[in-house]
Protein backbone atom coordinates (compact mmCIF):
# COMPACT_ATOMS: atom_id res chain seq x y z
CA UNK A 1 0.00 0.00 0.00
CA UNK A 2 1.43 3.24 -1.33
CA UNK A 3 0.00 7.11 0.00
CA UNK A 4 -0.93 9.22 -2.27
CA UNK A 5 -1.73 12.60 -1.71
CA UNK A 6 -4.38 14.83 -3.72
CA UNK A 7 -4.21 18.18 -2.99
CA UNK A 8 -7.30 20.63 -4.05
CA UNK A 9 -7.82 23.71 -1.41
CA UNK A 10 -10.99 25.60 -3.52
CA UNK A 11 -12.58 27.70 -4.27
CA UNK A 12 -16.07 25.90 -4.01
CA UNK A 13 -16.87 25.73 -7.48
CA UNK A 14 -13.32 24.52 -8.36
CA UNK A 15 -13.31 22.10 -6.07
CA UNK A 16 -16.80 20.55 -7.10
CA UNK A 17 -15.63 20.49 -10.50
CA UNK A 18 -12.63 18.13 -9.18
CA UNK A 19 -15.18 15.82 -8.22
CA UNK A 20 -14.65 13.85 -11.36
CA UNK A 21 -10.63 13.85 -10.78
CA UNK A 22 -11.17 12.65 -6.85
CA UNK A 23 -13.14 9.51 -8.26
CA UNK A 24 -10.64 8.71 -11.42
CA UNK A 25 -7.81 9.16 -8.91
CA UNK A 26 -9.03 6.77 -6.30
CA UNK A 27 -10.19 4.16 -8.76
CA UNK A 28 -7.07 4.32 -9.78
CA UNK A 29 -5.08 3.46 -6.67
CA UNK A 30 -7.63 1.26 -5.38
CA UNK A 31 -5.20 -0.66 -3.19
CA UNK A 32 -3.41 2.52 -1.89
CA UNK A 33 -4.05 5.13 0.65
CA UNK A 34 -5.48 8.29 -0.77
CA UNK A 35 -5.44 11.13 1.62
CA UNK A 36 -6.85 14.74 0.44
CA UNK A 37 -5.50 18.07 1.55
CA UNK A 38 -8.11 21.08 1.29
CA UNK A 39 -9.02 23.75 3.38
CA UNK A 40 -11.67 23.91 6.35
CA UNK A 41 -14.78 24.41 4.23
CA UNK A 42 -14.60 21.18 2.35
CA UNK A 43 -13.30 19.27 5.06
CA UNK A 44 -17.00 17.26 5.68
CA UNK A 45 -18.08 17.01 2.39
CA UNK A 46 -14.45 15.23 1.45
CA UNK A 47 -15.16 13.08 4.36
CA UNK A 48 -18.22 12.23 3.03
CA UNK A 49 -17.56 11.58 -0.35
CA UNK A 50 -15.89 8.43 1.12
CA UNK A 51 -13.24 8.82 -1.79
CA UNK A 52 -10.57 9.30 0.89
CA UNK A 53 -8.74 7.40 3.27
CA UNK A 54 -7.58 10.72 5.54
CA UNK A 55 -8.74 14.29 5.03
CA UNK A 56 -5.71 16.64 6.47
CA UNK A 57 -6.81 20.40 6.43
CA UNK A 58 -4.29 22.86 5.48
CA UNK A 59 -4.68 26.47 6.71
CA UNK A 60 -2.90 27.24 4.46
CA UNK A 61 -0.18 29.26 6.98
CA UNK A 62 1.67 32.25 6.45
CA UNK A 63 5.71 31.25 5.98
CA UNK A 64 6.25 33.11 9.83
CA UNK A 65 3.46 30.88 11.28
CA UNK A 66 6.23 28.87 12.38
CA UNK A 67 4.05 26.55 14.82
CA UNK A 68 1.74 26.10 11.52
CA UNK A 69 4.13 25.87 9.19
CA UNK A 70 6.36 22.67 10.92
CA UNK A 71 2.65 20.96 11.29
CA UNK A 72 2.15 21.27 7.63
CA UNK A 73 6.18 20.49 6.66
CA UNK A 74 5.98 17.11 9.27
CA UNK A 75 3.02 16.01 7.17
CA UNK A 76 4.35 16.04 4.18
CA UNK A 77 7.72 14.45 5.11
CA UNK A 78 6.68 12.01 7.44
CA UNK A 79 3.91 9.72 5.79
CA UNK A 80 6.33 8.43 2.95
CA UNK A 81 4.27 10.32 0.13
CA UNK A 82 5.06 8.07 -3.07
CA UNK A 83 2.88 9.65 -5.33
CA UNK A 84 0.98 13.55 -5.09
CA UNK A 85 -1.99 14.41 -7.67
CA UNK A 86 -1.56 18.41 -7.23
CA UNK A 87 -5.04 19.46 -8.74
CA UNK A 88 -4.47 23.61 -7.25
CA UNK A 89 -1.86 24.29 -9.69
CA UNK A 90 -1.01 27.33 -7.50
CA UNK A 91 2.02 28.75 -6.58
CA UNK A 92 1.67 27.97 -3.03
CA UNK A 93 1.01 24.02 -3.75
CA UNK A 94 4.03 23.85 -5.94
CA UNK A 95 5.94 25.61 -3.20
CA UNK A 96 5.08 22.24 -1.28
CA UNK A 97 7.02 20.10 -3.62
CA UNK A 98 9.77 22.06 -2.44
CA UNK A 99 9.07 20.85 1.02
CA UNK A 100 9.36 17.53 0.72
CA UNK A 101 12.20 15.08 1.29
CA UNK A 102 14.04 13.86 -0.96
CA UNK A 103 13.86 11.52 -3.08
CA UNK A 104 11.17 13.48 -4.32
CA UNK A 105 7.40 11.54 -4.25
CA UNK A 106 5.99 11.63 -8.09
CA UNK A 107 4.84 14.77 -8.24
CA UNK A 108 1.48 15.66 -11.28
CA UNK A 109 1.33 19.30 -11.20
CA UNK A 110 3.06 22.37 -12.76
CA UNK A 111 6.09 22.64 -10.35
CA UNK A 112 9.18 22.79 -11.98
CA UNK A 113 10.97 19.19 -11.51
CA UNK A 114 7.51 17.54 -11.15
CA UNK A 115 8.01 13.87 -12.74
CA UNK A 116 4.34 14.37 -14.51
CA UNK A 117 4.48 17.70 -15.09
CA UNK A 118 1.41 19.41 -17.15
CA UNK A 119 2.93 22.94 -17.84
CA UNK A 120 1.45 22.89 -21.57
CA UNK A 121 0.72 26.89 -22.53
CA UNK A 122 -2.53 26.52 -23.43
CA UNK A 123 -3.82 24.70 -20.46
CA UNK A 124 -4.78 28.37 -19.05
CA UNK A 125 -7.47 28.45 -22.11
CA UNK A 126 -8.90 24.92 -21.13
CA UNK A 127 -12.14 24.49 -19.11
CA UNK A 128 -11.04 23.25 -15.42
CA UNK A 129 -12.59 20.01 -15.80
CA UNK A 130 -11.10 19.30 -19.33
CA UNK A 131 -7.61 21.02 -17.87
CA UNK A 132 -7.21 18.19 -14.69
CA UNK A 133 -8.47 15.32 -17.57
CA UNK A 134 -5.36 16.20 -19.50
CA UNK A 135 -3.33 16.23 -16.59
CA UNK A 136 -4.45 13.17 -15.08
CA UNK A 137 -3.97 11.60 -18.42
CA UNK A 138 -0.37 12.64 -18.53
CA UNK A 139 0.31 10.75 -15.36
CA UNK A 140 -1.42 7.50 -16.47
CA UNK A 141 -5.22 8.04 -15.55
CA UNK A 142 -6.70 7.59 -18.90
CA UNK A 143 -10.59 7.78 -17.81
CA UNK A 144 -12.09 11.01 -15.60
CA UNK A 145 -16.00 10.87 -15.02
CA UNK A 146 -17.46 13.68 -14.91
CA UNK A 147 -17.83 15.91 -11.76
CA UNK A 148 -20.63 13.92 -9.63
CA UNK A 149 -21.92 14.16 -6.46
CA UNK A 150 -24.35 11.88 -6.13
CA UNK A 151 -22.88 10.38 -2.81
CA UNK A 152 -24.11 13.63 -0.89
CA UNK A 153 -26.66 12.78 1.23
CA UNK A 154 -28.65 16.00 4.06
CA UNK A 155 -31.64 15.78 6.00
CA UNK A 156 -33.72 18.80 4.95
CA UNK A 157 -36.79 18.31 7.09
CA UNK A 158 -36.28 21.19 9.65
CA UNK A 159 -36.89 23.52 6.81
CA UNK A 160 -40.44 24.17 5.64
CA UNK A 161 -39.91 24.85 1.63
CA UNK A 162 -42.61 25.30 -0.72
CA UNK A 163 -43.28 23.21 -3.16
CA UNK A 164 -42.47 23.48 -6.01
CA UNK A 165 -39.75 26.30 -5.37
CA UNK A 166 -37.03 27.88 -7.42
CA UNK A 167 -33.26 27.88 -5.99
CA UNK A 168 -31.42 31.22 -6.55
CA UNK A 169 -27.85 32.44 -6.01
CA UNK A 170 -28.34 35.82 -5.84
CA UNK A 171 -24.52 35.78 -4.10
CA UNK A 172 -20.98 35.70 -4.96
CA UNK A 173 -17.53 36.81 -4.67
CA UNK A 174 -17.67 39.75 -2.18
CA UNK A 175 -14.37 41.02 -3.59
CA UNK A 176 -15.66 40.30 -7.60
CA UNK A 177 -19.04 42.71 -7.58
CA UNK A 178 -19.20 42.52 -11.13
CA UNK A 179 -19.88 39.27 -11.38
CA UNK A 180 -22.94 39.99 -9.24
CA UNK A 181 -26.82 40.52 -11.28
CA UNK A 182 -28.21 43.50 -9.07
CA UNK A 183 -30.26 42.60 -6.08
CA UNK A 184 -32.71 44.23 -7.20
CA UNK A 185 -33.51 42.41 -10.38
CA UNK A 186 -33.21 39.13 -8.10
CA UNK A 187 -36.59 40.35 -5.91
CA UNK A 188 -38.23 41.31 -9.33
CA UNK A 189 -37.28 37.95 -10.69
CA UNK A 190 -38.93 36.28 -7.40
CA UNK A 191 -41.97 38.47 -7.70
CA UNK A 192 -42.44 37.19 -11.26
CA UNK A 193 -41.41 33.20 -10.46
CA UNK A 194 -44.73 33.53 -7.47
CA UNK A 195 -46.47 34.98 -9.48
CA UNK A 196 -46.12 32.13 -11.80
CA UNK A 197 -46.69 29.37 -9.31
CA UNK A 198 -43.23 28.82 -7.70
CA UNK A 199 -41.87 29.18 -4.40
CA UNK A 200 -38.94 30.57 -4.48
CA UNK A 201 -35.44 30.56 -1.82
CA UNK A 202 -32.23 32.07 -1.70
CA UNK A 203 -29.14 30.92 -0.52
CA UNK A 204 -25.69 31.93 0.01
CA UNK A 205 -22.83 32.81 2.22
CA UNK A 206 -22.53 35.69 5.08
CA UNK A 207 -21.25 37.91 2.28
CA UNK A 208 -24.34 37.28 -0.02
CA UNK A 209 -26.95 38.68 2.82
CA UNK A 210 -28.11 41.74 1.11
CA UNK A 211 -28.99 39.85 -2.40
CA UNK A 212 -30.68 37.33 -0.24
CA UNK A 213 -32.65 39.53 2.10
CA UNK A 214 -34.19 41.08 -0.99
CA UNK A 215 -35.36 38.46 -2.18
CA UNK A 216 -36.95 37.89 1.06
CA UNK A 217 -38.50 41.19 1.14
CA UNK A 218 -40.24 40.29 -2.26
CA UNK A 219 -41.21 36.93 -0.89
CA UNK A 220 -38.86 34.50 -1.39
CA UNK A 221 -37.39 32.21 1.59
CA UNK A 222 -33.90 33.61 3.06
CA UNK A 223 -31.73 30.54 3.92
CA UNK A 224 -28.30 32.90 3.67
CA UNK A 225 -25.61 31.43 5.99
CA UNK A 226 -28.17 28.30 7.60
CA UNK A 227 -27.08 25.68 5.29
CA UNK A 228 -23.91 23.11 4.85
CA UNK A 229 -22.91 22.07 1.62
CA UNK A 230 -24.51 19.11 1.60
CA UNK A 231 -27.81 20.82 2.62
CA UNK A 232 -27.31 22.77 -0.83
CA UNK A 233 -26.82 19.84 -3.11
CA UNK A 234 -30.22 18.07 -1.14
CA UNK A 235 -32.32 21.16 -2.37
CA UNK A 236 -30.85 21.50 -5.41
CA UNK A 237 -32.20 18.21 -5.94
CA UNK A 238 -35.49 19.57 -5.02
CA UNK A 239 -35.72 22.78 -7.12
CA UNK A 240 -37.33 22.85 -10.05
CA UNK A 241 -35.08 25.09 -11.36
CA UNK A 242 -31.69 26.98 -10.07
CA UNK A 243 -31.18 30.74 -11.24
CA UNK A 244 -27.83 32.62 -10.39
CA UNK A 245 -24.57 34.31 -10.54
CA UNK A 246 -21.11 32.73 -11.60
CA UNK A 247 -20.57 31.42 -7.81
CA UNK A 248 -20.19 28.04 -6.09
CA UNK A 249 -23.71 27.22 -5.38
CA UNK A 250 -24.23 26.90 -8.44
CA UNK A 251 -21.80 24.15 -9.07
CA UNK A 252 -23.31 22.53 -6.44
CA UNK A 253 -26.72 22.75 -7.91
CA UNK A 254 -25.61 21.78 -11.87
CA UNK A 255 -23.80 18.63 -10.76
CA UNK A 256 -26.42 18.07 -8.44
CA UNK A 257 -29.15 17.13 -11.77
CA UNK A 258 -30.98 20.72 -10.87
CA UNK A 259 -31.72 22.67 -14.23
CA UNK A 260 -29.43 25.60 -14.33
CA UNK A 261 -29.32 28.92 -15.55
CA UNK A 262 -25.93 31.08 -14.77
CA UNK A 263 -25.31 34.37 -15.37
CA UNK A 264 -22.10 35.39 -16.71
CA UNK A 265 -20.36 38.91 -17.07
CA UNK A 266 -17.26 39.72 -18.91
CA UNK A 267 -15.10 39.27 -15.63
CA UNK A 268 -15.14 35.49 -16.16
CA UNK A 269 -15.60 32.90 -18.98
CA UNK A 270 -18.18 30.54 -19.01
CA UNK A 271 -15.68 28.56 -21.86
CA UNK A 272 -13.23 28.26 -18.97
CA UNK A 273 -14.87 27.77 -15.34
CA UNK A 274 -18.82 27.32 -16.43
CA UNK A 275 -20.50 24.51 -14.03
CA UNK A 276 -21.06 21.19 -15.50
CA UNK A 277 -24.48 19.48 -15.54
CA UNK A 278 -27.11 17.52 -17.12
CA UNK A 279 -28.91 20.72 -18.31
CA UNK A 280 -27.21 24.13 -17.55
CA UNK A 281 -28.01 27.52 -19.74
CA UNK A 282 -25.39 30.21 -19.78
CA UNK A 283 -27.11 33.79 -19.68
CA UNK A 284 -23.85 36.82 -20.51
CA UNK A 285 -23.65 40.13 -20.94
CA UNK A 286 -20.16 42.05 -20.55
CA UNK A 287 -22.02 44.23 -17.55
CA UNK A 288 -24.53 42.09 -15.70
CA UNK A 289 -26.86 44.87 -15.32
CA UNK A 290 -27.61 44.98 -18.79
CA UNK A 291 -28.99 41.34 -18.36
CA UNK A 292 -33.20 42.28 -18.86
CA UNK A 293 -35.05 40.55 -15.75
CA UNK A 294 -37.64 39.41 -18.76
CA UNK A 295 -34.91 37.21 -20.34
CA UNK A 296 -33.77 35.41 -17.06
CA UNK A 297 -37.08 34.73 -16.33
CA UNK A 298 -38.21 33.25 -19.57
CA UNK A 299 -35.47 31.24 -19.70
CA UNK A 300 -36.43 30.07 -15.63
CA UNK A 301 -39.86 28.96 -16.68
CA UNK A 302 -38.68 27.30 -20.16
CA UNK A 303 -36.13 25.35 -17.75
CA UNK A 304 -38.80 24.40 -15.59
CA UNK A 305 -41.12 23.06 -18.22
CA UNK A 306 -39.00 22.26 -20.54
Amino acid sequence: MRRILVIKHGALGDFVLATGPFTAIRAHHLGDNVTLLTTPPFVDLARQSRLFDQVWVDTRPKIWNVSRMWELLHRLREHDIARVYDLQTSKRSSFYFRLMRRPKPEWSGIARGASHPHVWAERVHMHTVDRQAEQLRLAGISHVPHPDLSWVKADLTHLDLPRPFALLAPGGSAHRVEKRWPASYFADLTRQLIAAGLGVVAVGGPSDAAATHAVAQAGGIDLCGHTTLAELVELARRAQVAIGNDTGPMHLAATAGCRSIVLFSKASDPALCAPRGPVVRVLRRPILAHLPMEEVLEAALKARNP
